[in-house]
């Protein structure tokens, strides 16, 4: 399994207009009687447009973004799709822009799972390759966008696919000796080399140590909702990965 990610896009699409400093110290002047009021265009309008070229759904107007995808060898569409950016834009019209252009791509939203404040959004939806959801933070002028979409048709046939109210974690050994993993109460060992083994687990948060037999095992904690699935790797060196979400 691996994450490819592309991020880091900082578009230099507007600039700033501004006066002369004699213009602008003669508007000062003139509005000594009365309160000043600029001619100029807002910076930023208030409307936000869709990128035609952007993978999952996202403002041509952005100071960050970034995309990353989870794929399994053997398939080309990746099991998991996520966009992160920020929106220098109010919280809600960033709102309004994701539930239109979601909705136009049929994707259907979960309203009895929403959770909206006045500087948060979380929303789930059923897209129509998968489970998705659009996480809305406001952060100063700007909004923090994390929207992800997962596609169920791969995550069957790679058998990664948790089942219903159930979180799946997979465990692979990619070094060159006997792994060990142990969590919730069992203790797993994979030979070097062996498939992957995967477990159903409970919704919840687990502690757990994964490392090779004659070193240190890394000792972490996972937390696991219903639906994901997680991976934990024993890499060639012998060290162990930090989690990974492939679904």
């Amino acid at each position: 399994m691996a994450t490819v990610g592309r991020g880091a896009q900082a578009p230099a699409r507007w600039q700033l207009v501004a006066c002369g400093l004699a213009l602008f110290a003669s508007c000062l002047l003139a509005a000594s009687a009365g309160a000043f009021v600029s001619n100029l265009p807002p910076l930023f309008p208030a409307a936000l447009t869709l990128d035609p070229d952007a993978r999952l759904p996202a403002p041509t107007r952005y100071s960050y973004r970034g995309l990353h995808t989870t794929v399994m060898p053997g398939f080309e569409a990746p099991l998991r799709t996520r966009l992160e950016a920020r929106v220098p834009a109010a919280f809600g019209d960033v709102l309004a822009f994701y539930r239109t252009e979601l909705r136009k791509l049929g994707w259907q939203e979960r309203q009895d799972d929403a959770v909206i404040t006045a500087d948060h959004a979380r929303l789930a939806f059923v897209s129509p390759i998968g489970p998705a959801a659009l996480e809305l933070d406001r952060n100063g002028g700007s909004t923090a966008v994390d929207l992800v979409q997962k596609n169920s048709d791969v995550a069957t046939r790679a058998n990664v696919l948790p089942e219903p109210g159930r979180a799946k974690l997979v465990f692979s050994n990619i070094g060159e000796n006997e792994a060990v993993l142990a969590i919730n109460e069992r203790t797993i060992l994979r030979p070097a080399g062996a498939y992957a083994v995967a477990l159903d687990l409970v919704p919840g948060k687990y502690a757990y140590e994964l490392g090779v037999p004659g070193r240190p095992a890394s000792t972490n904690m996972l937390t696991v909702t219903a639906g994901d699935t997680w991976e934990l790797t024993i890499g060639r060196d012998g060290e162990a990965w930090p989690p990974l979400q492939l679904y």
